[in-house]
């Protein structure tokens, strides 16, 4: 049998009648020291972003508003996961080759990384990646 692509984290929550909170820290919902966080947002209709894998980075990925449909792909196959809940997300380990599709226009998806940014790191072209898993 084999293992899903899709490893799912929980994010603890917490909160009252004044709102929630949410915690990511290194140790529980964070598996990696993190040396860069970013968000995307605004994306308009239509459009989908990623189309990349990564040679070492991992990534967390929460969706703290709205929801976001991510396909990933470790060369031989696919599964996709729709991110909704804040309390909820997924990790992108590195080889794993990740799309982001069917954002909702109040989604912010915020991404916790292990490492800076590299174009070095980047695997942007799929046929490519596939070989590179090969070898």
């Amino acid at each position: 049998m084999s293992h899903s692509l899709i490893h799912k984290i929980t994010i603890p929550q917490y909160g009252d009648a004044r709102g929630g909170l949410s915690v990511a820290e290194i140790g529980g919902a964070l598996p990696f020291v993190v040396r860069r966080v970013y968000w995307i947002y605004g994306t308009q209709p239509g459009i989908s972003r990623g189309f990349h894998a990564h040679r070492k980075l991992a990534q967390l990925a929460v969706c703290v508003s709205g929801s976001v449909r991510f396909r990933l792909f470790n060369g031989e196959r696919e599964e996709d996961f729709t991110l909704t809940d804040p309390a909820l997300g997924v990790l992108i380990s590195p080889m794993i080759w990740h799309e982001m599709h069917d954002f909702s226009p109040d989604c912010v998806l915020m991404v916790f990384a292990d490492a800076e940014y590299a174009e070095a790191d980047y695997i942007r072209n799929r046929g490519e990646f596939i070989q590179t898993k090969r070898e």
